[in-house]
């Protein structure tokens, strides 16, 4: 790791950083800068909900694994769940806590392993846990249920969607199973900002399988339920949360994902060529296929504040891909070569898909520590990509 001196200044134009402290020019971009100190405003929300509901909060990997902020946030967290072996040995190994195991689909080569690694075993279906029944005894195991309500805009994304692989949804066939477990999932919030459509979703839940909940020992609501958004009625959330496990005698786990480090990580790039074409044109040295996946993926322009000048360019990535493009923003000023840009909002579901397309120089990972000192915890090079290929 190298650390680089202790206060930086956050001065931004536009997007733009006209002005930035010598510390920062020190690191090449592409990186990803991720600050602890906007860390902790989600994590001290995420301590307030545990104390108030009663309920434990497990961060979920396949949104943000970058363990290098682990320290802080096992702090305020319980935990982690995954969603493969890899994402729970690293929990196991990196995070304080329980660590939970789900997968849509476990193999046979990999549950002697699982089970070592896990304090709870979660099967997408009764088909699995048939399968490995004999293989986990002595796990505490649950079941996922899919209530066939979501919150999710987009189908790509939506657990409840028709035909869903995700999730057992017939209370009919989950009562013959009970025996076999003490728990359950729900995850089928989404984006979700809204507390009167989770808890409108969570009476649907209870309306329809209140009888098996009553049954089991603890209830994970999974994630998707954004509530360190601004605004978000949080003693509202609480209230509800309590008064569900109270009514059941059930411990409740949330699994905040995005929740957890929304708005506290960017990709901080740099122009390395402009054009015209009829519009104008930024190339950075990064791009949103490699770096921003998630955003490509669901045809969503990266983020970048402020907002609002009346210069607009279009900035798009290095790579050959002709709809590489982070999107269309306004500057106070026509963009040069050498500018630094900062996309915001870059953690979740974002460092978790980075990928080596085009051979592209990976995104150095940099974290800005609570006292303000800056650490480049983790820089890429050739050897990275030659080993990530074979």
């Amino acid at each position: 790791m190298r650390r680089l001196s202790a206060q930086f200044a956050s001065i931004f134009s536009g997007g733009l950083r006209p002005s930035i402290d010598r510390g920062y020019e020190m690191i090449n971009t592409p990186y990803y800068l991720i600050d602890k100190q906007k860390l902790m405003a989600n994590l001290e929300k995420i301590a307030y909900v545990r104390e108030h509901s009663g309920a434990k909060a497990l961060l979920a990997l396949k949104c943000f694994a970058t363990w290098s902020v682990f320290d802080l946030m096992q702090q305020y967290m319980d935990g982690t769940t995954s969603s493969s072996l890899y994402e729970l040995k690293l929990g196991r190994q990196k995070f304080a806590g329980e660590t939970h195991a789900y997968s849509v689909g476990w193999a046979d080569d990999e549950i002697e392993e699982m089970v070592a690694n896990c304090d709870k075993i979660i099967f997408n279906s009764i088909s699995q846990l048939e399968r490995f029944e004999t293989a986990t005894e002595g796990t505490i195991r649950g079941l996922r249920v899919n209530p066939q309500v979501s919150s999710s805009d987009y189908l790509l994304a939506d657990p409840a969607r028709p035909f869903s692989r995700l999730g057992e949804w017939d209370a009919e066939k989950i009562a013959p199973v009970m025996g076999k477990i003490s728990g359950f999932m729900f995850h089928n919030n989404c984006e979700n900002g809204s507390f009167e459509l989770f808890d409108k979703m969570l009476t649907t839940i209870e309306e329809r399988f209140g009888h098996l909940i009553a049954q089991v020992e603890w209830v994970s609501l999974g994630g998707g339920i954004h509530f360190t958004g601004e605004g978000y009625p949080l003693d509202a959330f609480c209230a509800r949360l309590k008064a569900f496990s109270d009514k059941y005698g059930v411990q409740v786990y949330l699994e905040p994902g995005e929740a957890a480090i929304t708005m506290s990580a960017s990709l901080e790039v740099t122009v390395l060529d402009t054009l015209y074409n009829g519009k104008n044109l930024a190339v950075v040295d990064s791009s949103i296929e490699a770096h921003m996946l998630d955003l490509l993926i669901y045809r969503l322009n990266a983020k970048m504040a402020p907002n609002d000048g009346e210069h607009t360019w279009m900035v798009c990535g290095k790579s050959c891909l002709a709809g590489d493009i982070f999107g269309e923003y306004q500057f106070d000023r026509p963009l040069a070569i050498g500018d630094r840009l900062s996309f915001i909002d870059a953690a979740g579901y974002t460092m978790v898909k980075k990928n080596w397309f085009n051979g592209l120089k990976m995104p150095a990972i940099v974290v800005k520590q609570l006292d303000g000192s800056v650490e480049v915890v983790r820089e890429f090079t050739f050897d990275d990509y030659l080993s990530s290929l074979s």
